[in-house]
């Protein structure tokens, strides 16, 4: 639904992330390793896949051992959105011993993160893929982090949602609760004001009920929010929405529920959890 991100690697809000991310762990200097590790000392090693899954964030963990040290010899291996077996070598790395030491969990708390994000990503594409529902991402991001969150959604083979509250409008029920306070009309009015104010952009509406919905159709929203409603009375819906505007499932959808969702024949299903709670991928850098 959102325009295509750069490339993290072309991108000099990412690259400034990446060094404040350095300056965090870092400060003043890797007392451990300039402590123990003799500045001579080099080494080699591996950026290995310790379960199966699929990879998002290897340009930014690339990136980061050059912010560390230029010199350093990288050679990546496997790309962004690749799945990727127990055991396999995903980056190898030659040069100062110290740099690879004091840059590795820096690259290992992106990578783990955003492929995290990618490999749940693709476990629900896989599961719905006979439907050709869309999975979505949300804002629930972590602040600072969005848009390598929504990269990540995209390497599993999610779609992204709005990148935040300028690119498109959602109306949803809080939103409405102001306006019915002021009287000003029907959800279906709330959606003609919407578009009046922002002409270029797409315009969405959540409803709770198949009476909401009712009332926001004449509107003619380009998306309807199907929050918190069963599968069959998302069917309902889907039924009364064919040939006027698109259909997204929200709320508390999961791997075990979410192909039953999809069944009922939403065009989207927008999963919080894939940014807001991600598990870590298990990825490990193991020296020769």
């Amino acid at each position: 639904m959102s325009e295509d991100i750069l490339p993290l690697e072309e991108n000099p809000e990412i690259r400034a992330l990446l060094a404040r991310e350095l300056e965090e762990d870092i400060g003043p200097g890797d007392a451990t390793t300039l402590s123990l590790v003799d500045s001579a000392s080099t080494a080699r090693a591996s950026l290995v896949a310790r379960q199966a899954l699929v990879l998002s964030g290897v340009p930014l963990a690339a990136a980061v051992f050059r912010l560390v040290d230029p010199d350093l010899r990288i050679e990546i291996l496997r790309s962004d959105g690749m799945p990727v077996e127990e055991g396999a070598s995903v980056m190898r790395l030659e040069g100062s011993a110290r740099a690879l030491l004091t840059a590795e969990r820096t690259a290992l708390n992106l990578l783990q993160r955003m492929t995290g994000i990618a490999t749940a990503t693709a476990q629900l594409v896989r599961i719905v893929s006979d439907y050709g529902t869309l999975i979505l991402d949300t804002r629930k991001t972590v602040p600072g982090l969005r848009h390598l969150d929504k990269y990540a959604v995209k390497c599993g083979g999610g779609t992204n949602h709005r990148v935040g509250l300028h690119d498109a409008i959602l109306i949803k029920d809080n939103h409405l609760a102001f306006w019915h306070e002021k009287n000003r009309g029907t959800l279906a009015d709330a959606v003609h004001a919407a578009r009046e104010a922002y002409p270029g952009l797409k315009i969405e509406i959540e409803v709770d009920t198949l009476e909401q919905l009712a009332e926001a159709l004449p509107g003619k929203p380009d998306w309807v929010l199907l929050d918190n409603m069963s599968p069959a009375t998302i069917a309902e819906a889907v039924g009364l929405c064919s040939g006027k505007c698109n259909t997204e499932a929200s709320g508390g959808i999961t791997v075990e529920t979410v192909r039953e969702y999809a069944r009922a024949g939403v065009t989207a299903i927008s999963i919080g959890a894939l940014t807001h709670s991600p598990k870590a991928a298990d990825l490990a850098l193991d020296f020769e």
